[in-house]
This record gives structure tokens, C-alpha cells and sequence, in this order.
């Protein structure tokens, strides 16, 4: 998620929010919710079945993930690939392919309409990420995608993976996606790193049992918290030198 969760969830009566937003869009998203584009001023907010998701106020915390993740991995290492889960407003994407090191930028996506939505205004907060020949965007459930691309014979391997798809551990935007921060998520995402590595987790919160849980899968663990224009800070999960099974 690109912003945390205000204190106090907004209902769905978006007019009643913030004077002069402006609904650009509003579909049926792959959950089955209600899943809302809007503009306040020269910003953009998605949210789904009237809460808050995310917007295009201050992206520091998913810019800040890709940046340690990229300066974590060893000297010299480039034409690096990077794999995000989640485009949402594409700070992360855009974050990457800034990196001179960065070769490719893969993105997994659950919800078409969001993907749909950086063709048009929302396309500008990150400029167009999509459109670099470096990117792909995948339309795909990130849990299912992770599943199938480890269980391949050969693959595909990532000098960084960023995961940008809830807005933490305790806090998953659908249910499912709980697999990413348990044990079998971990040994998927594993397999998907290469040598020398680094995998990062955004979260809106410090959540003491999921630090636990990567002490046990990786040698090295750093827990990050980022300052943000909103109340508390952001954390992201850096971890690498996955240890034998």
C-alpha cells in the first residue's frame, strides 16, 4: 500500500471526506468490492469498498523500500531485476527503474482497472511507469503468481523483490494473501531470489511476530521505520541470506 490506513476509516460517502474530490472512477474490483479512483486537487486516492487504500500525497516509505533493497545488494551488482508486488499508484516501479542499476522491473497486479488507470490521470503520479521498456505489469493475483513461478523448474530469479500489497502483515487486504507472511510464502519467495539477494515487505505497522518469523528464514533481518507526513512511521522489512532448510 502506498499510504497507512488513516485512524479513522472513511465511510462511502466521499463527498462528505474532503471538499472539491472529484470521482474519476468507480468499478467492481476482482474482490467483489467497491473499488473507487478519485482526485483531491492534484492528488489521487483509490479506495476499496469505501476504505482507504492509498494515494499519491507522499510515497517516501514505498520509495525508501526499493531504494535499501537496491543499495543492500552487493558491490558491483548490476543490470539488477526487480519484482514488486503491487502497482498501486507506482512509486515503487518508478523508484526502480530510476536505479541506473535496474534492467528489469517486473509487477504484479491483482486489479485490471488499477493497471487501466495509469493509462489515464492517475498514469501521471509515477509517469506512466507502465510504458518503460523495462516494465512489465502483470494482471495477476500475487499469491497465485508467486506460487507458479516457484514451482517451476528453472525460476525466474530477482535481485530484489518488494512486496507493496497490504498494508502489513496483520492487516492484508484480502484474506489469501496471509500465504505471503507465513512460512511457505517465505520459502516461495526464496526461491525466486538470486544469489546475494534482498526481499522487502512494506507495513504500515511493526508487527513483532512476523520479525520473528524471518529471524528463523534469513540470517540477516533489518527492520526499518521510515518517517512519513501522517502520524506514525512506516516500516519496511529488509531481509536477505536465506539460511538452509
Amino acid at each position: 500500500m502506498n499510504q497507512r490506513i488513516p485512524d479513522t476509516a472513511p465511510s462511502t460517502d466521499f463527498s462528505a471526506l474532503e471538499d472539491g474530490a472529484v470521482t474519476l472512477a468507480r468499478v467492481t474490483g476482482e474482490t467483489g468490492g467497491d473499488l473507487v479512483l478519485r482526485r483531491v486537487g492534484a492528488h489521487y486516492e483509490i479506495y476499496s469498498n469505501g476504505v482507504f487504500l492509498m494515494d499519491t500525497r507522499d510515497g517516501t516509505s514505498e520509495r525508501e523500500m526499493v531504494r535499501a533493497g537496491l543499495a543492500a545488494l552487493p558491490e558491483g551488482r548490476s543490470r539488477s531485476r526487480v519484482l514488486i508486488g503491487g502497482l498501486g499508484v507506482g512509486f515503487s516501479a518508478r523508484e526502480a527503474l530510476e536505479s541506473p542499476k535496474v534492467s528489469l522491473v517486473d509487477v504484479v497486479e491483482l486489479e485490471p482497472q488499477v493497471i487501466a488507470w495509469h493509462d489515464g490521470e492517475l498514469g501521471e503520479a509515477a509517469e506512466y511507469v507502465h510504458r518503460d521498456p523495462r516494465c512489465r505489469v502483470h494482471n495477476a493475483d500475487i499469491v497465485a503468481w508467486l506460487a507458479a513461478a516457484s514451482a517451476k523448474a528453472k525460476p525466474p530469479r530477482y535481485d530484489v523483490i518488494c512486496l507493496d500489497t497490504d498494508n502489513g502483515p496483520d492487516w492484508t487486504v484480502v484474506e489469501n494473501n496471509n500465504r505471503l507472511y507465513e512460512a511457505a510464502g517465505l520459502e516461495q519467495l526464496t526461491r525466486l531470489m538470486a544469489p546475494g539477494g534482498v526481499l522487502a515487505f512494506w507495513s504500515a505497522n511493526e508487527v513483532e511476530s512476523f520479525e520473528a518469523l524471518l529471524r528463523e528464514h534469513f540470517t540477516e533481518v533489518e527492520v526499518m521505520e521510515v518517517t512519513v507526513s501522517h502520524s506514525v512511521p512506516d516500516v519496511v522489512y529488509l531481509v536477505s541470506d536465506p539460511k538452509a532448510p
